[in-house]
C-alpha cells in the first residue's frame, strides 16, 4: 500500500552552515580604508576648490601653473592651473582655481595684476618677490554682477578698498608727470594718491582720479582748488629768485596739491566722485574765477614769433586775460596775408567807477581814452612775448569793431616795431643812392687830387730850392735892424738921453703957452697995448 505524500508543513527546512560562508581577509581592511580616506580627500579638495576662471594678460611673465599663488590681502585663495596663448596671439590667458569660500570676490569690477619687483620714479615695489616668486593680487569690487573672465591689470593700481577717505575726480588737458601712486598733498603734507587716469572720450583731455585719505578728504569743498605740484617753481622777483616744490617724491614722479581757495564765499561739502578742474600752476588755480569773458582778434604788422598760446595780456604788470589763438587769415581782394591772435580777457579784474555800467560799455570807454594792445618781450633770454595793454596819447580814434566776431581790438605798434621801421626806411633810402655812380665820381676826384697833389710837391720843391735862401737872408737882415732898434731904444742910449731932454723942453715950452694963453684970455687988450707997468 502507497504511503500519501508528506504534508508541505511536514517538510525539512535547509539550515545555513556557518562555517563554510565568505569571509574577508584582514589583509584587505588597511588598503580599502586607505582608498575610502584619499577619495574623502579628493572629493573635498574639489569641493573646497571651487570656481575655475581665466585672467587675460600681455605676456606670462614670471606665471607658472602649479606654482603661481592667487592672493587677497596677503592670504592665498587660489592658483594658476594653466597658460594659453589668445587665438589672436596677442594676449596669453591664465587660466586659475579659486577656493570656493573665496568666489563671492568674483565680481565685475574685480582687479587682477602680476606682483613683481618694479622700480617707479622714487619708488621701489614688490622685493618680496624676489624670494617667494610673483603672485598674482586681487582688488575685491563692489558690483552686484558675478563673471569667470577679467582683463589683467599691467600696472598694478593703488588698492584703497576699506581705507577711510574718499576719490574725486580731476580733469586736465594731459596727465604731465603724474602716474599712479603720485602724492597728492595738503599744505605740503602727504593727504593721498593718484589711483587711476583715463583719457576722455573723444581724447580732448583725461580724468584722474585721486584718493584723499580721511581726515584729509574733509578739506575738500565746493571752494577746493587743485593743481599740478610737479618739479620744481621758480620765479625771479624784486626779492630775488625762489624756488618752490611741495615734495623731493613730488620732483621725481610728479604730485597734486589742493587747498581752499582764499576769500572764497562757499565751502560746502562734496560727495565722493566729485569733479574739479586740475590747474597747472598754483597761481592759476588761486585766481579768481573768470564768470565774463571777453574774446577779441588782435591784428599787428609785425611778426609773432615768442608769442605763444596761453602768453599772458598784461595791464601794467597786472594780468587781465591769456593768448587764446594764433592764426593765419589771407585776404584775397588785396593778396594779403594777415596774422590774427585771439585773446580772452576777463572785465571782472578791472574794477569800473561807473556803477551798473556793462563790460562792453566799460572797454569802449578805456579804447575811447587810447588803451591799445600791443605786443612786448616778456624775457630777453628766452624770447618769450606776451600781449600789453597800456594808454597811448595822441593816436587817432580807432574804436573796437563789435560787428565782427570776433571782435576786434585796435593795436599800437611796439617799441621794437618802431626800431625795425626806422631801420627799413633807412635801408630803402640807402638802397636809393647811385653807389655806383659815386664810386666812379669818386676815383675820377681821386685821380685829380693825386695830379693836384704832384703839382703842390713839385712848387714845395721850387720853394725849398729857390725862396728859401731868399727868405733866410732877409731874416737875418730883420734881426739885425731889430737889434739896432733896441740898442737904440735902451735907457743908457745917446738918443734915448736926448729924446728925454727934448721932451722936457716941451713940457716947459708947453706951460708958457698955456700960462700966455690964458693971460690974453683975461686981458685980450695986452696983443694992442702990450702989459701994463704994474703987471709988468
Amino acid at each position: 500500500m502507497v504511503e500519501p505524500p508528506p504534508a508541505p508543513d511536514d517538510l525539512p527546512r535547509a539550515v545555513p552552515d556557518s562555517r563554510h560562508h565568505l569571509r574577508l581577509p584582514y589583509v584587505w581592511i588597511l588598503p580599502i580604508l586607505v582608498v575610502a580616506v584619499g577619495a574623502f580627500v579628493a572629493i573635498s579638495q574639489k569641493i573646497a576648490q571651487g570656481p575655475s576662471i581665466d585672467i587675460t594678460f600681455l605676456t606670462a611673465d614670471d606665471i607658472d601653473p602649479d606654482k603661481t599663488k592667487i592672493r587677497y590681502k596677503a592670504v592665498d585663495i587660489g592658483e594658476v592651473t594653466a597658460i594659453r596663448v589668445a587665438k589672436d596671439r596677442k594676449r596669453v590667458i591664465v587660466t586659475a582655481r579659486i577656493r570656493r569660500d573665496a568666489s563671492d570676490y568674483l565680481l565685475d569690477d574685480t582687479r587682477f595684476w602680476v606682483v613683481r619687483p618694479r622700480v617707479n620714479g622714487g619708488n621701489v615695489t614688490g622685493l618680496g618677490t624676489l624670494v617667494s616668486g610673483a603672485y598674482i593680487s586681487v582688488d575685491v569690487g563692489h558690483s552686484p554682477v558675478r563673471r569667470r573672465s577679467f582683463i589683467g591689470l599691467e600696472v598694478p593700481p593703488v588698492v584703497t578698498s576699506g581705507l577711510p577717505g574718499r576719490q574725486f575726480k580731476l580733469h586736465a588737458d594731459d596727465i604731465g608727470s603724474l602716474t599712479i601712486g603720485s602724492t597728492v598733498f595738503y599744505r605740503h603734507i602727504p593727504a593721498g594718491e593718484v589711483v587711476a587716469y583715463d583719457l576722455d572720450p573723444g581724447g580732448a583731455g583725461v580724468t584722474i582720479t585721486v584718493f584723499v585719505n580721511s581726515p584729509f578728504d574733509a578739506y575738500v569743498t565746493s571752494a577746493t582748488r587743485f593743481w599740478q605740484a610737479s618739479g620744481i617753481d621758480m620765479s625771479i622777483g624784486t626779492e630775488g629768485v625762489r624756488l618752490h616744490t611741495e615734495s623731493l617724491a613730488s620732483i621725481l614722479e610728479g604730485g597734486i596739491a589742493f587747498q581752499v581757495a582764499s576769500g572764497a564765499s562757499s565751502s560746502a561739502p562734496v560727495p565722493a566722485d566729485a569733479t574739479f578742474q586740475l590747474y597747472l600752476d598754483q597761481e592759476r588755480a588761486m585766481q579768481e574765477p573768470n564768470a565774463a569773458v571777453q574774446t577779441f582778434a588782435l591784428y599787428f604788422k609785425g611778426s609773432l614769433r615768442g608769442l605763444s598760446v596761453g602768453a599772458p595780456v598784461d595791464l601794467r604788470g597786472i594780468t587781465i586775460g591769456e593768448v587764446k589763438k594764433l592764426s593765419v587769415e589771407y585776404d584775397p581782394a588785396r593778396g594779403m596775408l594777415h596774422f590774427p591772435v585771439e585773446i580772452d580777457i576777463f572785465p571782472q579784474r578791472i574794477r569800473g567807477h561807473a556803477a551798473g555800467s556793462s563790460d562792453r560799455a566799460l572797454i569802449d570807454s578805456l579804447v575811447a581814452h587810447g588803451m591799445r594792445a600791443e605786443i612786448k618781450s616778456g624775457n630777453l633770454l628766452t624770447g618769450q612775448k606776451f600781449v600789453a595793454l597800456d594808454v597811448h596819447q595822441g593816436l587817432a580814434a580807432d574804436p573796437v569793431r563789435w560787428d565782427e566776431r570776433p571782435a576786434v581790438f585796435p593795436t599800437a605798434s611796439g617799441a621794437l616795431d618802431d626800431i625795425q621801421d626806422s631801420v627799413a626806411s633807412i635801408a630803402k633810402k640807402l638802397d636809393r643812392i647811385p653807389v655806383d655812380q659815386i664810386s666812379a665820381r669818386l676815383v675820377s676826384t681821386l685821380a685829380g687830387l693825386e695830379q693836384t697833389l704832384k703839382s703842390a710837391d713839385g712848387l714845395l720843391h721850387r720853394v725849398n730850392d729857390e725862396l728859401a735862401p731868399q727868405v733866410d737872408a732877409t731874416l737875418r737882415e730883420a734881426q739885425g735892424a731889430m737889434r739896432n732898434a733896441k740898442q737904440a731904444l735902451d735907457q743908457d742910449a745917446p738918443l734915448q738921453t736926448d729924446l728925454e731932454a727934448t721932451l722936457l723942453q716941451i713940457s716947459r715950452a708947453a706951460k708958457s703957452v698955456n700960462a700966455l694963453v690964458d693971460y690974453l684970455e683975461r686981458h685980450p687988450e695986452a696983443l694992442i697995448r702990450g702989459k701994463s707997468k704994474e703987471e709988468r
